[in-house]
């Protein structure tokens, strides 16, 4: 069963379309659109500042989501955060994915249809331009992204969506 708590007078607000896997913890001022799915143990805390999460988003399995004062998290429609993955104080545009194991830090943009890659580290305040592949630590632009990657990340979404849907009928 997923954990749900008020922080500071401020209770989640999750839209009932959205799947919260066994596991999940979501405090505080946070507010999640329809059919988001967020998975097993990860941890949404709007106990600083507040996190948006929007539609058709999934949270992967072990992502930790958290603020900096006055810093909301802000994470766009058709988001992809991939498995321990970490965000923090960030924006996240429409249509990007958040490579496994990727930190993306205070002030960072992450731009529309973006990518990036597994274990990249987006230091404070960087700007990742979108449609662009971006890898390392700290992160660096390999290339634009092609229609063969347009394409795999709409699956990735279509599918998660998909599974979530079914999971949360499943558990109810």
């Amino acid at each position: 069963m997923a954990t749900i708590h008020p922080y500071g007078g401020k209770q989640p607000d999750i839209h009932e379309t959205v799947y919260l896997a066994n596991g999940s913890v979501v405090t505080g001022d946070v507010k999640i659109g329809k059919e988001t799915s967020i998975w097993y143990n990860v941890v949404i805390r709007g106990d600083v500042a507040p996190t948006l999460i929007g539609e058709r988003t999934s949270i992967q399995d072990n992502s930790t989501l958290h603020q900096s004062p006055g810093n909301p998290l802000i994470i766009e429609d058709d988001v992809t955060v991939g498995h321990n993955a970490i965000l923090h104080s960030c924006i996240v545009r429409k249509g990007a994915l958040i490579g496994m194991g990727a930190i993306v830090l205070d002030g960072a943009e992450i731009g529309e249809e973006a990518m990036v890659g597994a274990g990249a580290l987006v230091p404070p305040g960087k700007k990742i331009p979108p449609r662009t592949l971006v890898i390392g630590s700290p992160a660096k632009p390999m290339r634009e992204l092609n229609e063969r990657d347009f394409a795999d990340m709409q699956r990735i979404r279509r599918e998660y969506v998909e599974k979530g849907q079914y999971y949360k009928k499943l558990e109810s």
